[in-house]
C-alpha cells in the first residue's frame, strides 16, 4: 500500500457529474511517455471497494474505496478516493486513453486534466498516474466493460492532497494553499482560505478553515459587511492588538500570518498594514 487516510475539505467545491458527448476530442497532452516511478505500483488494479458512511466521519475507511488509493505515494494524508457511478451506452471509450478522457468528462475531477502516464496494463485495466517529483499524486483506473459501464471508462480514483500538485495547478484554483513557516505547502485539510463565491455576493469576503470533521472551524474577513452579522459569532475588525496569549502558528499565505489564541475562538491574521480579527462563522451557515 502506497497510501494512507484520506482526508478532505469543505472549502473545495463539490464534484459535478456530467454526460459524455460521443465522439469527445481527447487532449494531445492528456497522456504523455513519462518517466516509471522508482516504485512502480505492484498491486491488484481491482479491489472490491467498501461503501462509506459519512456519518461516521472516519475517513480512514476510504483506503479501501478501490486499487486506485493504492496506487498513490502521498507525503501526507491521501485526499479523495473512490469508485465511479454508472454511464450509459456511447459514454465509455473505445481504447483506455479515450476511458481516461471519460473519467474528466463525468466525473469532472478537481485534479489535472494532463500530463498522465500508463503505469500499468493488466487484465482489462490500465492504471494511469500523475506524477509529481517521480511519486504517484493522482492515479485513475479504468475498465472495460464494467457492470453498468459500457466501454472503456473510469473504474476507481484517488488523489493525493492538492497541496501536493504543482503550484501552476493550484493557483487557478478557488482554494489558497498556505505554507508552514519553512516554507511547506500546508494540506488543506489542516488550513485552507478562499474568496467568498460571487453567487451570493460574497466575493468581497474571504473565508479561513481549520481543520476537518468535528474540529472544523471556519473564520471570515468581512470588511465590507456583506455577510451580516447573523451570519459571524463577532463582528470582523481591521485594527487590532491581538490578546497576550496569541501565537504565531507558522502558517502563511502571501503577507499574511495566522496567529490564534488557545481558545480558537477569532483568527488574527497579520498583514503589512496590522492585525486583523477575523470571527468564527456561525455553525450551519453557508452559501446556499
Amino acid at each position: 500500500m502506497r497510501g494512507s487516510v484520506v482526508a478532505r475539505t469543505a472549502l473545495t467545491a463539490l464534484v459535478a457529474v456530467a454526460a459524455v458527448g460521443c465522439g469527445s476530442e481527447i487532449p494531445g497532452d492528456l497522456v504523455v511517455e513519462g518517466t516509471a516511478p522508482p516504485t512502480p505500483y505492484s498491486g491488484p488494479l481491482h479491489i472490491a471497494g467498501k461503501p462509506w458512511d459519512e456519518e461516521k466521519d472516519d475517513r480512514s475507511e476510504l483506503i479501501d474505496s478501490g486499487a486506485a488509493a493504492r496506487a498513490l505515494e502521498c507525503d501526507g494524508e491521501i485526499y479523495s478516493a473512490g469508485g465511479s457511478e454508472p454511464w450509459s451506452e456511447g459514454d465509455g471509450g473505445e481504447t483506455p486513453e479515450e476511458g481516461l478522457n471519460a473519467y474528466f468528462e463525468i466525473e469532472q475531477p478537481d485534479v489535472p486534466h494532463e500530463g498522465y502516464r500508463v503505469e500499468r496494463e493488466e487484465g482489462g485495466r490500465v492504471l494511469y498516474s500523475y506524477d509529481v517529483g517521480g511519486r504517484t499524486k493522482v492515479a485513475v483506473i479504468v475498465a472495460e466493460n464494467g457492470k453498468n459501464r459500457p466501454g472503456w471508462g473510469p473504474e476507481t480514483s484517488a488523489s493525493c492532497d492538492p497541496a501536493e500538485l504543482p503550484a501552476s495547478f493550484t493557483d487557478a484554483k478557488e482554494y489558497e494553499i498556505w505554507t508552514d513557516r519553512n516554507g511547506k505547502r500546508v494540506s488543506v485539510n489542516v488550513i485552507s482560505s478562499s474568496v467568498g463565491p460571487a453567487h451570493c455576493d460574497w466575493q468581497e469576503a474571504h473565508f479561513l478553515e481549520l481543520g476537518e470533521g468535528k474540529d472544523r472551524r471556519l473564520y471570515a474577513r468581512d470588511p465590507h459587511d456583506v455577510l451580516g452579522e447573523d451570519m459571524l459569532e463577532a463582528p470582523y475588525r481591521e485594527d487590532v492588538t491581538p490578546p497576550a496569549d496569541a501565537e504565531d502558528t507558522g502558517y502563511r499565505l502571501g503577507d499574511w500570518r495566522l496567529w490564534l489564541t488557545d481558545a480558537k475562538d477569532t483568527a488574527y491574521v497579520r498583514t503589512p498594514d496590522g492585525v486583523e480579527a477575523w470571527p468564527r462563522v456561525k455553525q450551519g451557515m453557508a452559501c446556499a
